[in-house]
């Protein structure tokens, strides 16, 4: 679980503080002095594996010249046993660090102890962190933005657990409300006007308009022929929205397991409703003063909820004064309760009953203006909504082919759906795609470079590159030569500019995982592989292993074996596939 890159930066803080005090006991430096100088990986590996800003941050207080200090410190400094095999002086006085063999040899010892687990830290404390995402309404078939969704949903859950977070994934199913009567209506519409003809029954304009309907409402024919023709309205719409949920929910799930994705739990919206659970959680908000009625309906006072949230977080009255800012309504004159008092009601059930330390949602771009209506509605509860609730906001994607925007579906003549698009391009390319940015920026799905087998598609270009190494190591396994030990490597070896990239290239997997944790992007996998397999296809094509000495061969295989497994490790992080072959 070791994060390398952090190792030596602490010890080269550690180096420099004993030769510091050094350099204070020998009467070279004044004793005594806090020195609080930053340690940072250089752009430019000229400038050394690691530079330390001691002598900048301690000449004010030490009254003496960065220079002067520097040469001070290295002068007292004692590289022996360490992992660096030389320091200088450059520039107004940084201390270049020059990392030896044994960080090198380290790396490698580390990704063969840790495994397909390589890069996992403890960084999350065990935090209990629910990952909900996708989340469609089941009134029609997945589609594009689902499709991104889902993978950077699944894949952020699985990034957070390898940070050290539990982690749980869910779909709220929305079988409840408006939507819902929606579907209902324009699966009746279809299916009286195969009873009566088209001619004599209007369809709905704001209804669902795709084949999907048709053939719900064909398949409903041919099992109950008219007998739902002359029953009351309510009992036939009931009938229609449960026997389409019944056929979509369980298309929803195929398609998601094609794509990959499975959950732990597959939540109902209805069944807040049923239980009472969104009447008792408005009844708390009364009980909070935070509801009044107006119009026989309900409402949350939204309004002095979010003042409260953005003064908290450090608006000035003033500037919160000039918000166009609005109450919602919770339970209508009708009463039924809107769709915010159940969504409400569902992040308390998260936070409050099923103890979620935080709860992560996945939403496209269009929902921007209810993140914080509903972070502050939690606040009211004493959720602390404004910090355990993270919406991750999706831009969309754009597909193209041939160079042109692909707008309609095959089927339902609107949105593109996701069996649509698996029929087209594979698994592998579709998750790698649509993880290629970070959420806030749209996605150009190129169909034509998707399918693509050359070194221009990106996961072609990382599968290669770990197909390659599998056909090395099966190669020279051939002819008598294993992977061997990390202990048996001779890393002093490794000594090339290919070789020594590459090396760190792979130590940056902690931080990288941690970063990507971070921020809510698991893009950041996607852009790692592609640099790691870039260096890789470099050290091949200049550092030759076969034919070479026994040790040289040996470690070269084991460097290589090293990359394979941290490509493996990371495609699987993705949802991708690590082929052997292609």
């Amino acid at each position: 679980m070791a994060n390398l890159i952090q190792h030596a930066k602490d010890q080269v803080s550690q180096l420099t503080a004993q030769a510091y005090a050094a350099a204070a006991a020998a009467g070279v430096l004044p004793p005594g002095v806090e020195v609080k100088g930053s340690v940072e990986i250089p752009k430019d590996p000229q400038n050394g594996d690691y530079a330390s800003s001691f002598a900048m941050a301690g000449a004010k207080a030490m009254k003496m010249a960065p220079r002067a200090i520097a040469q001070a410190v290295v002068d007292h400094m004692d590289l022996t046993d360490s992992l660096f095999a030389s320091v200088e002086i450059a520039g107004p006085g940084f201390l270049n660090f020059r990392l030896g063999a044994k960080w090198y040899g380290d790396v490698l010892a580390e990704i063969e102890a840790e495994g397909p687990l390589y890069g996992q830290s403890d960084e999350g404390r065990g935090q209990k962190v629910m990952v909900e995402f996708v989340s469609a309404n089941p009134t029609g078939p997945m589609h594009m933005g689902n499709a991104r969704g889902g993978v950077l949903g699944d894949t952020l859950a699985n990034i957070l657990r390898r940070d050290g977070c539990d982690t749980w994934k869910e779909f709220y199913v929305n079988d409840a409300g408006n939507q819902i009567h929606k579907f209902a209506v324009s699966i009746q519409a279809r299916y009286l006007q195969l009873l009566l003809g088209e001619e004599k029954v209007p369809f709905p304009e704001d209804g669902y308009h795709g084949d999907d309907i048709r053939e719900l409402a064909q398949a409903f024919y041919d099992l109950h022929g008219d007998q739902y023709r002359d029953v009351e309205e309510a009992q036939r719409l009931e009938a229609l929205a449960a026997f389409g949920l019944e056929r979509n929910i369980p298309k929803m799930q195929a398609d998601l397991r094609r794509y990959g994705i499975e959950y732990d739990q597959w939540f109902f919206e209805s069944s807040l409703h049923t239980s009472g659970y969104v009447a008792e959680t408005v009844g708390l908000l009364t009980e909070k003063g935070w509801t009044y009625e107006k119009d026989g309906a309900l409402w949350l006072n939204t309004t002095q909820l979010l003042k409260n949230k953005y003064l908290a977080e450090g608006k000035s009255q003033k500037q919160v004064d000039k918000l166009d800012l609005k109450d919602d309504v919770l339970r209508r004159a009708n009463g039924f309760y809107t769709y915010f008092a159940a969504d409400i009601a569902y992040h308390r059930n998260k936070l409050e009953v099923r103890g979620f330390d935080k709860s992560i949602d996945v939403w496209g771009a269009d929902h921007h203006g209810h993140v914080a209506r509903l972070q502050a509605a939690l606040d009211g509860l004493g959720l602390d909504g404004s910090h355990r609730l993270v919406v991750v906001l999706m831009q969309l994607v754009n597909l193209l082919q041939d160079g042109q925007p692909v707008r309609m579906s095959k089927r339902s003549g609107k949105a593109i759906a996701l069996h649509d698009l698996l029929d087209e391009v594979s698994v592998d390319a579709a998750r790698y795609f649509f993880n290629s940015r970070s959420a806030t920026s749209p996605v150009d799905f190129d169909l034509d470079l998707a399918i693509r087998e050359d070194s221009e598609n990106p996961v072609y270009y990382v599968q290669y590159a770990h197909a390659r190494i599998c056909t090395l190591i099966a190669r020279l396994a051939g002819e008598g030569y294993a992977v061997p030990k990390a202990a048996e490597v001779q890393s002093e070896l490794l000594s090339s500019q290919e070789e020594t990239s590459l090396i760190r290239a792979l130590a940056r997997l902690p931080e990288e995982i941690h970063a990507a944790a971070r921020d809510y992007d698991p893009s950041r996998i996607n852009r790692y592989l592609v640099e790691l397999a870039g260096e890789f296809h470099r050290f091949y094509s200049a550092c030759r292993i076969k034919g070479e000495t026994p040790a040289l061969l040996a470690a070269r295989l084991k460097l290589a074996d090293s990359v394979r497994s941290v490509l493996a490790n990371c495609l699987g992080l993705l949802g991708v596939t690590a082929p052997e072959k292609m």
